[in-house]
């Protein structure tokens, strides 16, 4: 697929969230074979301000890390979004400015960010015209489906950006209100699919090669975006894109594996936040790798009451030797 002049493939992403698409997990999905990566999102108005921790979420090393990057932001001032895009594609080298208009946490929806514009429609279609007014590289934007089943708007708000001069589009197929609750809607993405004619990238309960495929097909969108099922299983990445392309399925990692990818996922982000904010952080992901293997809740405890990086990985070696040996 292309966005604006840019060309991408494969057409398969990690979807940027909060904690997890950080700069050492990026580094991981990287290595599975995904061109475009998004940061996690930034505060416009933070960035703006100097907050050093919006300047650590856009770290990354394209140098060593060939392919391209969207740094994505969020706010509700449209002259915040603006000078907050321009500055960010001139501060950094970064290839697309994507603009979050689906995240619905609730601190960020309160201010009047992320899914809550797809209940006002005027005002983002104001950001989204100043944010491609004053950025140098092109903007693409992620929604949802709608605020409520009374309030869906992602067709209407999908028109209001191709308008407005968004070069590609991401649609998460449930309303805010549903959070990650229920079925994703896969007819209301395909209902954007063929209101626009920018690129549409589909996002929602896409956990197997197989979904991946459905969705292309059935959906004919340009792209598929992967969430939650990348939480703890970077493969799916490679298991994806190998299906896609030759339909051959690629055996799923061992416990063994997982346990390795966990270690080397640790390394990373103590190398990137230092080892006394990245063994806390790591927490999470650990127990995403450990999810569905045996005896695996008492690890998990062992490593919330830890803080050193070498005795994490002493637990994980341990425990993977426990498993070769049962």
């Amino acid at each position: 697929m292309k966005i604006s002049d840019i060309e991408i493939e494969p057409a398969v992403f990690l979807a940027p969230m909060a904690g997890v698409s950080d700069y050492p997990y990026r580094q991981i999905v990287r290595e599975m074979g995904v061109n475009l990566l998004y940061t996690e999102m930034v505060s416009a108005k933070g960035y703006e301000y100097g907050n050093n921790r919006t300047k650590e979420l856009l770290e990354f090393d394209k140098k060593n890390n060939k392919g391209k990057i969207a740094g994505q932001i969020f706010g509700e001032e449209p002259d915040f979004m603006a000078a907050a895009a321009e500055n960010i594609a001139k501060d950094y080298d970064i290839d697309i400015i994507d603009i979050n208009m689906g995240c619905p946490a609730r601190k960020i929806v309160s201010n009047g960010a992320g899914s809550a514009l797809m209940k006002n429609l005027e005002l983002a279609e104001n950001i989204i015209a100043q944010v491609v007014a004053a950025s140098p590289i092109p903007v693409t934007v992620k929604m949802r489906t709608g605020w409520d089943n009374e309030n869906i708007t992602a067709v209407e708000l999908a028109k209001i950006a191709e308008k407005n001069g968004a070069a590609a589009l991401a649609v998460h197929g449930r309303s805010r209100k549903q959070f990650y609750k229920g079925e994703a809607d896969w007819k209301i993405i395909k209902d954007v699919v063929d209101a626009v004619e920018i690129p549409v990238i589909a996002n929602g309960d896409i956990f197997s090669p197989e979904d991946a495929a459905e969705a292309f097909e059935f959906i004919n969108c340009d792209g598929i975006m992967i969430g939650r099922a990348a939480q703890g299983n970077p493969w799916i990445f490679k298991e994806i894109i190998e299906y896609l392309k030759t339909g051959r399925k690629i055996e799923a990692a061992s416990n063994q594996e997982k346990l390795d990818m966990a270690v080397k996922h640790l390394n990373l982000a103590v190398d990137f936040y230092g080892e006394k904010q990245a063994v806390p952080l790591m927490r999470k992901h650990i127990a995403w790798y450990l999810k569905g293997m045996p005896y695996a809740s008492k690890i998990k405890n062992k490593v919330n009451n830890t803080f050193e990086k070498e005795k994490v990985i002493t637990l994980l070696a341990d425990y993977k030797k426990q498993l070769e040996s049962s």
